[in-house]
């Protein structure tokens, strides 16, 4: 039976609940992890069981999209399992997964049973580039595994975070990467997100000018037209191609106003915006045995109410502090 759906003090309606079942990873990539980096103890760490009454209560409040993510996802002991189950019991919620691709090859044939459609971090196509950006030689696991994928059938949107003067000399080879696989190659404005990471103003690639040399080496389309549920990304079809590039650009062109989603860190806090570090706690409730359902969707409906404009956030910042000081991994991106 459906609840009310979530609706803001802005008129912005949730229906997107992104859940983060870990903040570990076995990457060490140089714009997320800091030199104190300290991860969430086990036992703080949302269980399945407690995740998937998340979900239950989230989705008969009209959430019809949810996507995992860490840290990685697929070192979490159990994921895949899960990933099966939570298609099983939520057969009409579109279910994705945010991943580094370095440990689902022996998992491809059942993901694509499920149905469950996959976002694969890649910021760069050159072998020393991401063993300096990721401090780990796992390129050709990576490229392997989205081969994998797509030959199993797999949805398939690879993401870099776009970097001045890191991966911007490389547009080209991206272009080329999407036109000649079916899939969705999209680039993502390095954001200010976390303590002791190397985000300056610099560093950022904004949207605007990469489009503009997509524009000088390709011939594209701009896709018109796309669900509720497709996201911030301006796509652009390759005409001679097989795959779609694009930018999404939460730090010079943002979205906050048309902002769909709720975040559910590993260790049980709601977040209602990506740069604010305000969060609900949900999980002394999912622990106490004299709460049940309708305390959690209390919780979930307050912190839906009072969700926030994030650009505003944004333009409060002051030289190259970030706006938020929870770092990426712990967030669930």
């Amino acid at each position: 039976m459906q609840s009310d759906v979530l609706q803001d003090n802005h008129g912005r309606r949730v229906s997107y609940l992104r859940v983060s079942v870990t903040d570990r990873c076995n990457l060490r990539c140089t714009y997320c992890v800091s030199q104190d980096m300290k991860f969430i103890p086990h036992p703080t760490i949302l269980r399945y069981e407690e995740i998937m009454r998340v979900m239950d209560l989230a989705v008969s409040m009209g959430v019809d999209k949810i996507r995992f993510t860490g840290g990685e996802p697929f070192v979490r002991k159990g994921f895949a399992d899960f990933l099966v189950k939570a298609a099983e019991q939520f057969p009409d919620v579109e279910l994705c997964a945010t991943t580094n691709a370095t440990r689902i090859g022996e998992h491809v044939d059942r993901l694509a049973e499920t149905g469950v459609r996959l976002n694969i971090s890649l910021d760069t196509l050159q072998r020393e580039k991401y063993r300096k950006i990721t401090g780990r030689d796992m390129f050709p696991e990576v490229r392997a595994n989205i081969d994998r994928c797509l030959a199993a059938g797999i949805t398939l949107k690879v993401n870099a975070v776009a970097m001045g003067h890191v991966n911007s000399d490389e547009l080209a080879d991206f272009v080329t990467f999407a036109k000649e696989n079916p899939l969705d190659f999209r680039f993502i404005e390095f954001m200010p997100i976390g303590d002791g990471t190397r985000w300056s103003r610099d560093s950022v690639w904004v949207a605007d000018d990469i489009i503009k040399e997509i524009n000088e080496i390709a011939v594209v389309e701009p896709v018109v037209g796309s669900g509720r549920n497709a996201g911030p990304a301006r796509m652009f079809n390759l005409v001679e191609g097989k795959g779609r590039i694009g930018v999404i650009s939460p730090y010079s062109n943002h979205f906050c106003g048309t902002c769909n989603r709720l975040r559910l860190t590993s260790d049980g806090d709601l977040r209602t915006c990506l740069f604010s570090d305000r969060v609900f706690r949900l999980r002394p409730a999912l622990r106490n045995p004299r709460l049940g359902r309708e305390a959690l969707e209390r919780i979930i409906r307050a912190a839906t109410a009072v969700k926030p404009i994030g650009h505003r956030l944004l333009e409060a910042m002051h030289g190259d502090e970030g706006v938020c000081h929870t770092r990426m991994s712990a967030i669930g991106g």
